[in-house]
């Protein structure tokens, strides 16, 4: 049986930080009740509140729900008087690591929110790091379990190889669900 959770570490050259282990455990911990093959209608928002606790434990801010008072928002953008101007709202933000943590699914890739979150997150005050939870299994229509996972390695791998879009993190984590 192959690990769980599907995870790379962009770039491919450096080593993860030691605290992106103990994040995938948490993933990992959680596998019966989030894996995509397992759980074909589970969205972003019941993965994230499955991992939720753990990842409190940990230190992460995860957004509770969709009432703005649960909502996790980040400066992007001040204004006058260094009022915060535009805020972005994220899945996740862990102060310590100052990571960003997004979590996907159905429009995970179809619906270009992998992309959506690199040029988002990329405008986040203060994030150095950032996390993306795609599905290892996406069925819809004709077409039957597609992995938005390995889809997104490859396009992280073509930014770093080709060198012509310089991303502002330390790092980057991809993980399959």
């Amino acid at each position: 049986m192959a690990a769980y959770p599907d995870w790379a570490f962009f770039p491919r050259h450096m080593a993860p930080p030691r605290w992106i282990t103990q994040f995938n455990e948490s993933v990992k911990s959680s596998q019966s009740l989030i894996e995509s093959s397992l759980h074909e209608r589970f969205d972003s928002d019941q993965v994230l509140q499955v991992l939720r606790d753990s990842l409190v434990d940990q230190g992460w801010l995860i957004e509770a729900g969709k009432k703005a008072a649960d909502k996790i928002s980040r400066p992007v953008l001040y204004g006058d008087r260094g009022a915060t101007k535009v805020n972005y709202e994220i899945d996740g933000w862990h102060p310590t690591h100052k990571a960003v943590l997004e979590i996907e699914s159905g429009r995970g890739w179809q619906g270009n929110a992998f992309y959506r979150d690199l040029v988002r997150t990329s405008l986040v005050q203060d994030a150095e790091y950032l996390i993306i939870g795609l599905r290892l299994s996406y069925s819809y229509a004709s077409v039957k379990n597609q992995n938005d996972y390995q889809k997104a390695l490859d396009q992280m791998d073509a930014i770093f190889a080709s060198g012509r879009l310089q991303l502002p993190f330390k790092g980057i984590l991809i993980f399959g669900w």
